[in-house]
């Protein structure tokens, strides 16, 4: 026999689960800074190509950004945790797939995907994408990057025809 507590407790369950497709979307955004150095430069270019298109930042010893990082998330809000996601789950995937990736690295040397691509704005920004991605799946609703102040790029998973 339940008792009327469990009865209750029950009812509640049924009631959020009746209800699950008229829950709330919201959208949840996490903020982080990180440094990092890298050289624009193309192995597809020759070194004459790769200084007149990329002038001072195809130093051979590159240069460095102080990057702000957004990630921002889409989702439906538990009807039970009152959350999209827990923050403190976000902040680990971030801490793993972006800082422990990304702080206080030389882009073109220390992270693999930029053996073979240019270390541009535009690639970190997919290359961020890509990480959270793994973590996130179809939470991950965009990434933005600003290299500066005045510099930003942001992805939604967008792929050209």
């Amino acid at each position: 026999m339940l008792t009327t507590e469990t009865s209750t407790a029950i009812s509640a369950i049924e009631h959020i689960s009746n209800n699950m497709s008229d829950r709330p979307v919201v959208y949840i955004q996490r903020s982080e800074s990180f440094s990092a150095c890298h050289r624009l430069h193309s192995r597809h270019l020759s070194n004459a190509d790769n200084a007149a298109l990329y002038g001072k930042c195809n130093h051979p010893n590159g240069h460095g950004h102080n990057y702000k990082v957004k990630v921002t998330l889409k989702g439906p809000v538990d009807p039970v945790t009152g959350m999209v996601i827990n923050i403190v789950d976000l902040k680990q995937y971030i801490q793993e797939a972006i800082m422990s990736v990304l702080d206080h690295k030389n882009v073109d040397k220390d992270v693999p995907f930029f053996k073979h691509q240019v270390s541009s704005m535009e690639n970190i920004t997919v290359f961020i994408w890509n990480s959270m991605k793994a973590k996130l799946g179809d939470l991950l609703y965009e990434i933005k990057v600003h290299e500066t102040d005045h510099n930003v790029a942001w992805y939604r998973g967008e792929k050209s025809n």
